[in-house]
Parts: C-alpha cells; sequence; structure tokens
C-alpha cells in the first residue's frame, strides 16, 4: 500500500484523463503524503468533477490516527460508505510508492486512478482502497496489500454502479501492467 503518491500533471489533464470537469482546480502537480491535499473525481447528478480532499478520513470510535488506507471493505465502518455511490471516488495518480524505494507506475496509463471513499466532516477527506498485493517482477515490494487501480472502463461504473457490481472491482491489477520505476 502507498505511504505516498505522485500526481505530476496539472488539474486540466487531470480532469480529460477521467473525464471530469476540473471546475477551475489549481493542482500543479507533486507529491501527496498522508493529511496533505489533492484533487480526487466524485460522481453525481451534474457529472464527475474534480475536487480537492485531505488524504486521510477521521479514524473509527476509538482510533486515533486518520485513515488513509481501507483494507476490509466487508467492516461495518466502510459497508454503509461503499454502498453510497456518492461517496465513492477515484484518486488519481501517475506513480506510487511500493515497499523499500520502489516506485511504480502504470505506462499505458500517464494518469490512472485508485478507487476511494470520501467522506464531508470536519475536514472534507479520501481514503484509497487496497486489495492483496501483486507487485512486478523486480521490485523490491514485500508488501501483503497493494492500492486498488481501475481500468478506464471501470471509472464510470466504480462511480456509479450498485455496490454488488462494483465490489468486483476491488481486485489486484495485473503486475505484468505495472512499470518499476525504481528508487
Amino acid at each position: 500500500m502507498p505511504r505516498t503518491y505522485h500526481l505530476d500533471a496539472p488539474a486540466d489533464a487531470i480532469g480529460r484523463a477521467l473525464g471530469a470537469d476540473a471546475q477551475g482546480d489549481v493542482w500543479q502537480g507533486g507529491t501527496v503524503v498522508p493529511t496533505g491535499y489533492a484533487p480526487v473525481v466524485i460522481g453525481g447528478k451534474e457529472g464527475a468533477r474534480l475536487v480537492p480532499r485531505q488524504w486521510g478520513v477521521p479514524p473509527p470510535p476509538r482510533g486515533e490516527h486518520v485513515v488513509t488506507h481501507v483494507r476490509n471493505i466487508g467492516s461495518p465502518f466502510w459497508i454503509g460508505t461503499l454502498r453510497h455511490t456518492e461517496f465513492r471516488c477515484l484518486v488519481p495518480a501517475t506513480h506510487f510508492a511500493g515497499s523499500g524505494k520502489t516506485w511504480l507506475a502504470v505506462p499505458s496509463m500517464p494518469i490512472f486512478a485508485f478507487a476511494g471513499i470520501w467522506r464531508d466532516s470536519e475536514v472534507p477527506s479520501f481514503a484509497i482502497l487496497t486489495t492483496e498485493g501483486r507487485m512486478p517482477v523486480g521490485s523490491e515490494s514485500s508488501s501483503a496489500t497493494m492500492p486498488v487501480i481501475l481500468h478506464p472502463r471501470d471509472y464510470r461504473a466504480w462511480l456509479h454502479q450498485d455496490w454488488k457490481q462494483a465490489q468486483r472491482l476491488v481486485a489486484p491489477f495485473p503486475a505484468q501492467l505495472l512499470r518499476n520505476l525504481g528508487g
């Protein structure tokens, strides 16, 4: 699971790549770290649009730290959010950190999207879904999990389909489609 990721593209390019209205977002690109702000794509009646959110949703009861990754999609804490399409989002990225000093990218998609959820509490925030890890050969990763990377054909489904259909998208991305950028 990424401890950090890069989104090295301006908001208008992100909007074009993910089929969203950039709505004047000022993102110019850079590194995203937990509790940092980054754009995400949310759906809605007026169409997909780019909005700024903080990476890390408030913790569950008795939790102490913001939650940057959703691992257990069957958890009662997450299932309500996942069942409501208005709380699912696309988290755009250009590459992400694996374990160690490994950076990974998707060569066929210069800008790709992680499956995410968002919440509007005191601070509008988001988290990235993870699944079992399948890292490419030659990566230094020993991670048991990796972010859920969506294929472009699945962006609309993640944002709009009923949870019974959308949950099939929570699956490992084919390792052969990832490229190890090194450290």
